[in-house]
């Protein structure tokens, strides 16, 4: 009988306005097999976001309780909103053998890949600068002035946190080439956990690992 394959946790982190939640959906509609993870938020939808789609919006009183229960993976304050993943989605997937996708913050996606170190692909969406971060937010017209600011601020902190435990690191500059380079790194870690080959996806891979790629011009460091 063959054996059914471990599921993986894809985990994308990424400074709000590198589109990361983009690329996931990319991912999603190159591979049915694959589920997105729909965490649970305190925060009010934005623009077509759905309940039980985009993320349960639950309120505070009864994301508190779930925390209470013990029913989150991993949950974790950002930018005055409550966020967290449901133990019982993980533990799906991977009796399920399948790949999730977790679109998530770096706090959410560092405790997620320590309690699951062994199924966890943590990969960090760049956005292809700093400045083009800024023109992302501001044309998405979805945050006013102080939410923009305060998330430049965070950019370059959530960056640099990432670079300490992320797997892979790759620059959403093109949709279609991210998306490829995904599908290269995601295929390279499947073939290799099941000691087979995908040489042409590693060597993306390989380019893309920790160490390999310059965060100098994000972090406001001389390459």
């Amino acid at each position: 009988m063959a054996r059914r394959p471990e599921g993986l946790l894809l985990i994308l982190s990424a400074p709000s306005g590198a589109g990361k939640t983009t690329l996931a959906r990319q991912f999603l509609a190159r591979h049915p097999g694959a589920r997105f993870s729909i965490s649970a938020t305190t925060r009010a939808p934005r623009g077509a976001e759905r309940d039980g789609v985009d993320y349960h919006f639950v309120s505070e009183e009864r994301f508190a309780a779930l925390e209470r229960e013990g029913a989150f993976a991993e949950s974790a304050s950002v930018h005055g909103a409550r966020y967290g993943t449901l133990r019982a989605t993980v533990e799906e997937a991977l009796a399920a053998g399948r790949t999730e996708v977790f679109d998530i913050d770096v706090q959410g996606g560092t405790r997620l890949k320590a309690l699951y170190p062994r199924a966890a692909l943590a990969v960090f969406v760049l956005p292809p600068s700093l400045a083009e971060l800024e023109r992302r937010l501001r044309a998405r017209s979805t945050d006013g002035e102080e939410v923009i600011v305060r998330r430049l601020a965070a950019a370059r902190s959530e960056i640099e946190r990432g670079a300490a435990v992320y797997d892979y690191f790759l620059v959403n500059d093109d949709l279609a080439r991210a998306g490829d380079a995904l599908d290269a790194v995601v295929g390279s870690e499947r073939a290799r956990r099941a000691g087979a080959g995908a040489p042409e996806q590693a060597r993306v891979a390989e380019a893309l690992a920790r160490g390999r790629v310059d965060l100098g011009p994000w972090l406001g460091r001389r390459s």
